[in-house]
């Protein structure tokens, strides 16, 4: 998939967010790369042959004080090979994006792994009702 395609379909991603979420964004930017760079991989302990799709690195807003002013944005960084090599198609593709990128916003305001699995499971019972 060329990378204009993909950028694409991270955008529509993106715009899945509800309005209300992506109105409360602070200070995040989202980027694509092909795979992680070794210091990502290193700080999330990747193993050989470990896929990872997404990662949100920053202070959530939840951890964010009266101290925070002047910093860089937060980084959520879709990674692009992951997606492509775990999908059969672009409609898998599109798929696992859009999740993604909620996954990874929801970090973005603060919770944690659990928590965001747990929204995640919630959301699919919804959307499949």
């Amino acid at each position: 998939m060329t990378q204009e395609k993909f950028e694409e379909i991270v955008s529509e991603g993106i715009k899945a967010i509800p309005e209300k979420f992506l109105k409360k964004l602070e200070n995040v930017v989202i980027v694509i790369e092909d795979e992680p760079t070794v210091v990502q991989g290193e700080k999330l302990r990747l193993r050989q042959g470990w896929a990872i799709f997404g990662l949100y690195e920053g202070v959530s807003q939840l951890r964010r004080g009266a101290n925070y002013t002047a910093v860089l944005p937060d980084k959520i960084t879709i990674f692009k090979k992951a997606i492509e090599a775990a999908a059969r198609n672009e409609e898998e593709i599109g798929e696992i994006v859009k999740n993604t990128v909620w996954h990874e916003i929801a970090h973005h305001f603060g919770m944690d792994e659990i928590e965001v699995r747990q929204a995640e499971a919630k959301r699919r019972r919804i959307e499949n009702n």
